[in-house]
């Protein structure tokens, strides 16, 4: 169990996938362009390749981010946060968000 204080440090924003390709060399990592509101977009390096082979589908979504994650570097990319997924041993399916602009926190 954690408390609301510790749940309020998590800053979860809605973010639009701008480009999606696969790491070399990596099975299962995907580099995203991720457009959060902000100046730039971030690049966010995630393990979601297994459930898109084609990761062009993903460009255009807009899906929940963990923004305020300390960077970390992956096969040489430095990853700047965290996409929000559900999975199950049988499913998989990112949590998708509509009708507000990149940036938008969630609440």
């Amino acid at each position: 169990m954690i408390s609301i204080d510790d749940f309020k440090k998590l800053e979860i924003r809605a973010g639009k996938i701008l480009s999606a390709e696969k790491v070399d060399g990596a099975d299962k990592l995907l580099k995203l362009s991720v457009d959060l509101g902000e100046e730039n977009p971030r690049t966010i390096v995630s393990g979601i390749a297994l459930y898109f082979p084609d990761p062009s589908i993903l460009v255009g979504k807009c899906c929940a981010f963990a923004a305020n994650l300390e960077p970390r570097t992956i096969r040489g990319i430095e990853s700047n946060g965290m996409i929000m997924a559900a999975s199950s041993a049988d499913s998989f399916s990112l949590l998708e968000i509509s009708g507000v602009p990149p940036g938008t926190l969630v609440r």
